[in-house]
């Protein structure tokens, strides 16, 4: 029985594209030190309800939590200065800028003053060192200085991840965090992130089910926009259903 207040809950979130129910009546929580993964096939509907928990797709019905606040009407950049850090499927780094740069960027957007002079901001001390301490985390302190362009794929992931350490993040939202790393460079990344939930724990869109299954507490799986099933590991690995709809019978 859980007796904390879950950091990110969303209620009876429900979005129609026309005729098509992409998000019906999802009801999904995230408790403090969780990961919490949201597997399911392709249409089922998973990046839309990220959307729309990020901010940047508004629910037809419903609402978004954000550690006890209503945040279902605040956009993208108001719910990331509250502490919901996104990192994405498809790079939204800004590859002209240096590594450092871009974090810098994320650092200034955790200010509230997202339109500050860029130049003066690389010269502001707090928001340089916030920076330079998330690329320590991520492993990227000697590729500060490197243009983002050259970094390989892996290491863009990690940079996406420093960008979202400089938010003082409440919870992580990250949209198939393994996409193209392979398999050495998932388990590094699997164990990086296993040491961010005692930071902030993590909502885990992802398809690659070694990783959700070595990291996740618990799971949910979205089928045509409904939750077909939340629970552990063991209970998604036994579902008859979810095995039926996604996993297969020799997961």
């Amino acid at each position: 029985m859980r007796m904390t207040e879950p950091v990110l809950s969303i209620q009876g979130i429900c979005k129609r594209f026309g005729a098509l129910q992409v998000s019906d009546s999802v009801t999904l929580d995230v408790q403090p030190g969780e990961i919490h993964a949201l597997i399911g096939p392709n249409g089922a509907g998973k990046s839309t309800l990220i959307q729309q928990i990020a901010g940047g797709l508004q629910p037809d019905a419903g609402r978004v939590f954000l550690c006890g606040r209503d945040v279902t009407r605040l956009n993208t950049a108001a719910r990331s200065r509250l502490g919901l850090a996104r990192t994405f499927q498809v790079s939204a780094l800004a590859m002209e800028d240096t590594v450092l740069q871009n974090a810098v960027l994320g650092a200034l957007g955790a200010t509230g003053h997202p339109f500050q002079m860029f130049g003066s901001a690389m010269g502001r001390s707090a928001l340089r060192s916030k920076a330079e301490e998330a690329l320590r985390r991520v492993g990227l302190s000697d590729h500060a200085h490197t243009q983002t362009a050259e970094l390989s794929h892996g290491q863009r992931r990690q940079l996406e991840i420093a960008v979202a350490l400089t938010l003082d993040p409440k919870v992580f939202i990250m949209d198939e965090p393994m996409a193209g790393l392979g398999t050495q460079g998932s388990q590094t990344m699997t164990a990086f992130l296993n040491t961010l939930r005692s930071e902030a724990p993590i909502l885990m869109v992802e398809h690659d089910m070694e990783a959700v299954f070595a990291l996740a507490d618990r799971i949910s799986v979205l089928v045509y926009g409904q939750l077909l099933a939340t629970g552990t590991v063991a209970q998604i690995r036994n579902n008859p259903s979810v095995q039926q709809a996604y996993l297969g019978t020799d997961t």
